[in-house]
């Protein structure tokens, strides 16, 4: 062979073997990258080619396919969409998926890994594919209570409902909310409905029980209580605690007074104080606390950390924040819930299910199982503690303070004919003078059973800017309470025989 032709075989050969090299890392490397790929059409359109399994609420499913033309076979539909928005997300052919749609995408698009011998069957028989379920943890009768007392306030806020025994997530509600299925194809008027949702400044894609913190107001007080106890600045919840009223801030010429007119809150006990929710007490009790110990507390009910573990993706919540970095003022007005204090409202759910679970802090979870098409469990969620925020010496002793406030109290309207019921309401301050805007409204509350044990815990969260109501009106225990008691008795009526 003659030198020209040598040198084009070994060029052609050197061609040859890049092009195998280069199709053997295109498949075997690449191939998860390319395959995920938001640009890839290939892969949306065998993604929704075939029905997507169902997010399951109380055994029945709250979500469906429905065969479309062109493209993409198949589109996401939902039952009672805004309802339950907060929980299953969207899953839009556009604009991706999000919440359990998508941490559990690949199980619901039938890609998990665990469904592989399921599809090589299918691709035997013939069989069309579909994807696993999620099954959750929601209570429908709760969600239902929780939608509906934010929607007949026509109100911004949330509301979060605990199984304080194992952490499930018995509601979990955000308005103004969506309907997932008015932007779940990929039609142009579907492109502009997102964008409409996503540009509105009142945030209805937002699920704010999870992603929106805010100053916790007086709720926070039920927290401060349990960290005296437990450091032993306090001992006996009915000894006068010598704090005045009005409260001068520590370095401050600032008094702060109270809210409730004629309540008998000068020099009054812990259990007195969280009754009229005194503002003198708590700021007294925070600051003798100190902030360390403070931190210390609000961090054993998961104030600084993350909510859900790495296993809920999407279902991640935002940090709720104890400062690290609080002078003595400072220190103080954390114990009412005040200063540079912000908490989700799942936060402030998750420390009320602790303190009502006798200080046992359950890691919430909103999946209860997950399933293969053939019904087969693929995963089964197991109750996991986060840690013991108090000793159940401490957490009774607060749930006698909550029982009271609740019997005789400021949190009264959250009472439930034959069941015992702890509460706390709160009216938290905000905006850059503090006082600026209007207050945000807060009840936390649970109920008991006749063993002692109490199957749910509530946190409602109510922002009143654009309500019709004088700024006089607006009271956790008047916006809050009555949801929170809707909440509990969805919950209690359900368990009992």
């Amino acid at each position: 062979m003659n030198r020209p032709l040598r040198h084009t075989a070994v060029f052609c050969g050197v061609l040859m073997l890049s092009l195998l090299v280069r199709a053997t890392w295109v498949q075997f490397v690449q191939a998860d990258k390319l395959a995920n790929d938001p640009n890839n059409r290939r892969v949306k359109i065998e993604a929704f080619s075939y029905p997507r399994g169902n997010i399951i609420v109380g055994g029945k499913p709250v979500t469906g396919s429905v065969a479309t033309s062109g493209d993409f076979k198949y589109k996401r539909t939902y039952k009672d969409g805004p309802m339950y928005a907060p929980i299953t997300g969207f899953a839009s052919q556009a604009m991706g998926t999000s919440f359990l749609e998508g941490t559990y995408n690949k199980v619901l698009s039938g890609k998990d890994d665990r469904l592989a011998l399921k599809q090589a069957k299918d691709m035997l028989t013939g069989e069309k594919p579909r994807g696993g379920d999620v099954l959750t943890t929601i209570d429908p009768k709760a969600q239902q209570a929780a939608y509906k007392g934010l929607t007949d306030l026509n109100a911004k806020g949330a509301v979060v409902a605990l199984d304080p025994r194992n952490g499930k997530v018995l509601a979990m509600a955000s308005t103004p909310s969506y309907d997932p299925s008015q932007f779940a194809g990929i039609s142009t008027a579907e492109g502009k409905k997102f964008k409409a949702l996503d540009a509105d400044k009142s945030k209805p894609l937002s699920n704010r029980a999870l992603r929106e913190t805010y100053p916790p107001g007086s709720t926070f007080k039920i927290l401060t209580a349990a960290a005296a106890l437990e450091h032993g600045v306090i001992s006996d919840i009915n000894a006068p605690t010598g704090a005045s009223t009005p409260y001068q801030l520590p370095l401050s010429s600032t008094k702060i007074g109270n809210d409730v007119a004629g309540a008998p809150c000068d020099k009054a006990s812990l259990k007195t104080g969280m009754q009229w929710s005194c503002n003198n007490v708590f700021l007294d009790t925070a600051l003798k606390v100190g902030k360390d110990k403070m931190r210390e507390t609000a961090e054993k009910f998961g104030f600084n950390s993350d909510v859900y573990d790495k296993d809920f993706g999407d279902m991640l919540a935002t940090k709720s924040l104890y400062p690290s970095k609080l002078d003595k003022p400072q220190t103080a007005l954390t114990g009412m819930g005040q200063g540079s204090l912000t908490s989700t409202p799942m936060q402030m759910a998750m420390v009320t299910a602790a303190l009502a679970n006798d200080g046992k802090l359950m890691m919430p979870h909103v999946v209860d199982e997950v399933r293969g098409p053939d019904l087969s469990t693929l995963e089964k969620l197991e109750p996991k503690q986060m840690s013991q925020a108090v000793s159940a010496d401490t957490a009774k002793k607060v749930q006698e303070m909550m029982e009271y406030t609740a019997s005789d109290g400021t949190a009264s309207k959250a009472k439930i004919d034959g069941v015992t019921v702890g509460g706390k309401t709160g009216t938290a301050q905000h905006g850059a003078n503090v006082n600026d805007e209007r207050p945000y409204a807060w009840f936390v509350s649970y109920a008991k059973q006749s063993d002692g044990s109490s199957p749910v815990a509530v946190a409602v969260f109510v922002d009143p800017k654009d309500m019709d109501m004088p700024r006089s009106e607006i009271a956790g225990g008047k916006l809050g309470g009555p949801i929170a008691k809707s909440v509990m008795e969805a919950v209690v009526n359900s368990t009992r025989p």
